[in-house]
C-alpha cells in the first residue's frame, strides 16, 4: 500500500479537522521524518496546474483546501441558484444549531449521530452559520450559530420566529411499518 494515497484519504476523512504530523505518525506508523516526507511528496503532487486541492499547515494541522487560484469559480458555485438547495442533512444540521447554538461540531454530531463535517463546511461557505468563538472544553473546538442570512433564507426576522420545540406535535403510536399496508399484509417493492 502506498502510504501517499492513505495519508490523502486520512486527510480527506478528517474534513476540517486537519491531522497534526504526530497523529500522521501514529497512524501511519513511521518516525517524525518519514512524515515530512509522505506530506511533501503528496503536496507536490497537488501543485500541479491538473489538480484543484492542496495541502496546507493552518496552525499546527495539515489539511485538504481549495486552491486560491481558483476561488471566483467557486464563489460561482455558491451564488448560482441552483446549487442553494439544502439538502435534508443541512436542514437538520441547521436546526439543531438554531436550536442549540452556539454549539461545537462535535456536539451536532452527537445529536445527528453522524459526522456533519462536510455539512458544516458548506453551511459556513454558504454564510449560513459562522464561527463565534472557542468553546472552554477540552480541545477548545470552534462554536458556531447561524447568522442573519439563515434568517433571510428562511423568511424570519429574528430567532424567535422559529417554531418552539413543545408546539411541534408528533404523533405518536401512529408510526406507519415500511412493509406491511393498511390491512397488515406485506407489501414489498421489487425494483429490477
Amino acid at each position: 500500500m502506498k502510504k501517499e494515497a492513505i495519508l490523502e484519504g486520512l486527510l480527506f476523512v478528517v474534513g476540517d479537522d486537519g491531522l497534526t504530523l504526530s497523529q500522521v505518525q501514529d497512524i501511519l506508523e513511521v518516525n517524525n521524518e518519514e512524515a515530512k516526507e509522505l506530506v511533501s511528496l503528496l503536496r507536490k503532487e497537488y501543485e500541479k496546474d491538473d489538480r484543484g486541492i492542496t495541502i496546507n499547515f493552518l496552525g499546527d494541522t495539515l489539511k485538504l483546501t481549495t486552491k486560491k487560484e481558483h476561488k471566483d469559480y467557486y464563489e460561482k458555485l455558491l451564488e448560482n441558484p441552483d446549487t442553494n438547495i439544502l439538502s435534508q442533512a443541512a436542514l437538520e444540521t441547521l436546526a439543531i444549531i438554531a436550536y442549540n447554538e452556539p454549539i461545537t461540531r462535535v456536539e451536532i454530531d452527537e445529536l445527528r449521530g453522524v459526522s456533519t463535517s462536510h455539512i458544516v463546511r458548506k453551511l459556513s461557505a454558504k454564510g449560513l452559520i459562522k464561527e463565534v468563538g472557542k468553546s472552554d472544553l477540552p480541545g477548545r473546538p470552534i462554536l458556531y450559530k447561524t447568522t442573519s442570512d439563515f434568517l433571510d433564507y428562511f423568511g424570519l426576522s429574528s430567532k424567535d420566529e422559529l417554531p418552539k420545540l413543545d408546539d411541534i406535535s408528533i404523533e405518536e403510536n401512529k408510526e406507519t411499518d415500511l412493509f406491511m399496508t393498511n390491512k397488515g399484509e406485506e407489501e414489498i417493492e421489487i425494483i429490477d
